[in-house]
């Protein structure tokens, strides 16, 4: 069965990594993202390259109007969504201590990584159930992008840890009010990856890891995370609905 994947913020960084690896697994993707389209035309035509359909969905997460615009614009193309990957997300615009961190970046955050996550995975998941009401062997499941900062403190960028921490609430919520239909919901956590969100303290990870901070002595790439992603999309870890994949090179091993 070719399965449509909805992957949020997947025309570059993790996201990106994500829809290589499902490309290459047959999957029709669709692609959210906040630039026009013609600044992704590159990525677009290597998806499409692989041979399997690729849309591109442009649109905020945080914004209502941009996330039915979305979903649409996927179930018009592809008549159904097997897997939404909620992996759209932004740190703050600052790095600045929690005594000093803004009303305006904390909802910015919040924004997108946690309340259009929410809203987005509520959308797709009524489509889901009523997929499933009509086709019991329709498969469907839902991958929610959290990190080690839902439970590791970072007090330069707090409003990013609280957003990642309520992801892992939310992933529990749906996976409880989704059990019934047999539609599995997952977090991942990945640790300290190379994208453009770690670019500008990749020095300073670098050396922290050099030191001791992973027990694997390297960054995590893109491809590490796609990976875990393949693996749940294909199924082959079943019976874990609810539950984290740490995909961190040991991060958040407690050691002393």
């Amino acid at each position: 069965m070719i399965k449509n994947v909805l992957i949020t913020g997947g025309s570059r960084g993790i996201g990106l990594g994500i829809a290589l690896e499902l490309v290459k697994e047959g999957c029709n993707i669709a692609i959210n993202g906040v630039r026009d389209e013609s600044h992704v035309e590159p990525v677009l035509n290597q998806l499409r390259s692989f041979g399997t359909q690729v849309i591109y969905c442009q649109g905020n997460i945080a914004i209502a109007n941009d996330r039915e615009t979305i979903v649409s614009k996927v179930l018009n193309e592809f008549g159904c969504i097997n897997v939404l990957v909620n992996n759209a997300g932004v740190g703050p615009k600052e790095r600045i201590d929690l005594l000093k961190t803004s009303e305006e970046s904390y909802d910015w955050v919040m924004g997108i990584n946690l309340k259009g996550s929410f809203f987005m995975t509520q959308t797709v998941a009524n489509h889901m159930v009523k997929c499933k009401t009509s086709d019991a062997d329709f498969e469907a499941q839902i991958i929610n992008m959290s990190s080690v900062s839902a439970t590791m403190v970072s007090i330069e960028r707090g409003e990013y840890c609280i957003s990642k921490s309520g992801m892992s609430m939310m992933t529990q919520l749906f996976a409880t009010r989704l059990g019934a239909y047999n539609i599995p919901v997952y977090e991942l956590r990945p640790g300290v990856i190379e994208t453009d969100m770690t670019a500008g303290v990749q020095e300073k990870y670098e050396k922290l890891v050099t030191e001791g901070l992973t027990v694997e002595q390297r960054m995590g790439l893109p491809k590490d995370v796609a990976i875990a992603v393949s693996a749940l999309v294909k199924g082959q870890i079943p019976y874990a609905t609810g539950q984290v994949l740490h995909i961190d090179g040991g991060l958040s091993i407690p050691r002393f």
